[in-house]
Formats: C-alpha cells, sequence, structure tokens
C-alpha cells in the first residue's frame, strides 16, 4: 500500500504542478476556473487510481488464491486467505484513490484561501507549485525512509523530478 500511495501521490502532484504551470503561463484565468479544472483532475485521477488499483488486485488475488487452493486441493474461501483476497484489493483501491485526491486538494489550498480573502505572502499560483514542491520532496523524503536510505538525498531527487518537470512545461508550452 505504500507504493500505491507514493505512486498515485506522485502523479497527483506532478498533474497538479503540471496544470498550475500551465495557467500560470497561459492566458490569466479566474482562479475559480483553474480551481475547477484542477479539481476535475484530482478527482479523475483518484477514480482511476481506486478503480484501476481494485480491478488489478482482485484479479491478481483470486489468482494467488485459486493457485493456493489447487496446490492444497482445498477451498479456502472462507479461510483467512479468501478473507484478504475479498477485502486487500479495496484496500489498496481505497489508498491507491485517495493518494492523488489529497494532495491534489492539498495544492489548491492556497487558491481556496485566496478566494477565501486570504491574504498570502505570494500569490496563489505560486504558493500552490511551492506546495506542491514541499509535498513531491516529503514524498521523496518517505520514500528514503522506507528504503533507509539518506532521506535529504531521496527528497531531492524527487524534487529533481518536479523541476525537470516544471522546466519542460515551461519549454514546451510556452509555443
Amino acid at each position: 500500500m505504500r507504493r500505491y500511495f507514493v505512486v498515485n501521490g506522485f502523479d497527483g502532484a506532478l498533474t497538479m504542478l503540471g496544470l498550475i504551470i500551465g495557467f500560470l503561463i497561459s492566458v490569466p484565468a479566474d482562479l475559480s476556473v483553474i480551481i475547477n479544472v484542477c479539481m476535475g483532475a484530482a478527482i479523475a485521477l483518484g477514480m482511476s487510481g481506486v478503480s484501476s488499483a481494485f480491478v488489478s488486485e482482485t484479479a491478481e488475488r483470486r489468482r494467488a488464491l485459486g493457485e493456493l487452493e489447487e496446490a492444497m486441493i482445498s477451498d479456502l474461501q472462507e479461510s483467512a486467505h479468501g478473507a484478504a483476497a475479498r477485502w486487500v484489493p479495496l484496500l489498496i483501491a481505497l489508498v491507491n484513490g485517495s493518494a492523488p485526491l489529497v494532495i491534489s486538494l492539498l495544492i489548491l489550498l492556497p487558491l481556496w484561501l485566496s478566494i477565501a480573502g486570504i491574504a498570502l505572502p505570494v500569490p496563489p499560483l505560486y504558493a500552490a507549485i511551492i506546495v506542491a514542491l514541499l509535498l513531491i520532496f516529503l514524498l521523496g523524503v518517505f520514500l528514503g525512509r522506507i528504503a533507509g536510505i539518506s532521506l535529504l538525498r531521496s527528497g531531492i531527487q524527487t524534487l529533481l523530478v518536479a523541476v525537470v518537470t516544471a522546466a519542460l512545461i515551461y519549454l514546451f508550452a510556452g509555443f
């Protein structure tokens, strides 16, 4: 589940980063339009994560249970293995879908605060980019902790991916 959280969380963060940078280099748009577009993408990422993980994990767990039943020459539907084959795909699907949604919502927070009239130290789109970069760095730190490697190095590696992504967007979307 950790892997699903990081992978889809990273997808959500990079998607929001890309959308916000795209809005930043485009003709100025109302914050409510930007939020609505980003929310549409966040919800789609969440639904994609839930459905794809549920379908694929269910298939994998059923296959593994079937192979185990065949090897043991026994029906395991009512066993702990059978219960796990039914519940684990649901749990993984929820993590897989909630990660990009929650991370996207956190990135959009500065935009909502701005619409609510709360003054930010930087313009709202830049604040959202800062939040996105911070969350991407923290996902890298989390990966470093899991792998038992340098937290700073791991965070900087994921941050570098975000910076390269932003640079590519500026380079190619600026035409």
